[in-house]
């Protein structure tokens, strides 16, 4: 995990200078029109495949906010630290929870110790993915695999597919994709609730359900939209949007992560808690 912090140090300036350079509004609904073509697969579909990076959405210590309000600052934190928002882009709106369940939030927001990470459990979706670590995406015609650096996680995405009747609750759901034009659909449910929605506290039930849509642009970059909803604790749905920058050549593949060797958790955890 050391390790990896360090690796993630170094990409967070390469990608705070990237968005500048390629001037990727995550917004991206006024981008100019791109001057060059979009690598595509040899099935004619846009290329995904390669190592991303996200550039991090407020992973932990952030503020919940009230309903249909931006959400409150980030703070401490390794993955928290100067990453809320980022270069250049707009706040980002806090999960809608019912009233009655906001209390819940501020109680997990301050005790960092109940946090999935802390735990070295798997983060579930859409939290792995916005993770500021990298990904590698394996793309075929008929399946889609996302192999994760932290926690060692994988996606195995069929494509044309539909949901299991009798799926089991996990940590990271059951996945199926299809292609919506040049935009990478997964359809994503089945989960537990042991995960939270990002790293700052916000739980979700059994219930979620997660829609992400992958878009490749010319300048290297995925643009990420997720929607979740869970009618169980949310009032709507809960859109974000991200951006994942494209690795160097020299820095295109994943490292070994090991969770074990958290120096963090002797912190923030109880002595005879862990």
């Amino acid at each position: 995990m050391k390790n990896n912090f360090f690796r993630y140090f170094a990409f967070s300036t390469f990608g705070a200078v990237g968005l500048l350079l390629v001037s990727w509004p995550l917004a991206a609904q006024n981008a100019p029109a791109a001057s060059k073509p979009i690598p595509r697969a040899a099935d004619g579909k846009p290329d995904l495949s390669g190592v991303w990076q996200a550039l991090g959405v407020s992973l932990t210590g952030e503020t919940p906010a009230q309903p249909g309000r931006a959400g409150g600052r980030a703070g401490g934190g390794r993955a928290g630290r100067g990453r809320a928002g980022g270069a250049g882009r707009a706040p980002r709106e806090a999960p809608p929870y019912k009233p009655e369940l906001l209390a819940k939030v501020r109680a997990l927001v301050a005790d960092p110790a109940d946090s999935p990470s802390a735990r070295c459990m798997l983060l579930g979706v859409p939290a792995i993915t916005m993770n500021p670590m990298p990904l590698e995406i394996v793309q075929t015609p008929k399946k889609t695999v996302i192999l994760y650096e932290v926690m060692r996680a994988f996606r195995i995405i069929p494509i044309g597919s539909e949901h299991p009747k009798d799926l089991d609750p996990t940590y990271m759901g059951d996945s199926v994709a299809h292609w919506e034009g040049d935009t990478f659909v997964v359809d994503a449910t089945g989960f537990n609730d042991k995960t939270w929605l990002d790293g700052a506290g916000h739980f979700h039930s059994d219930a979620l359900h997660v829609v992400e849509r992958y878009t490749r642009t010319p300048q290297d970059t995925i643009h990420y939209e997720v929607t979740a909803e869970d009618p169980n604790v949310l009032t709507k749905p809960w859109k974000v949007v991200d951006a994942q920058l494209r690795h160097p050549p020299r820095e295109d593949r994943i490292m070994e992560y090991e969770c074990d060797n958290n120096i963090d958790l002797t912190h923030i955890v109880a002595p005879g808690a862990r």
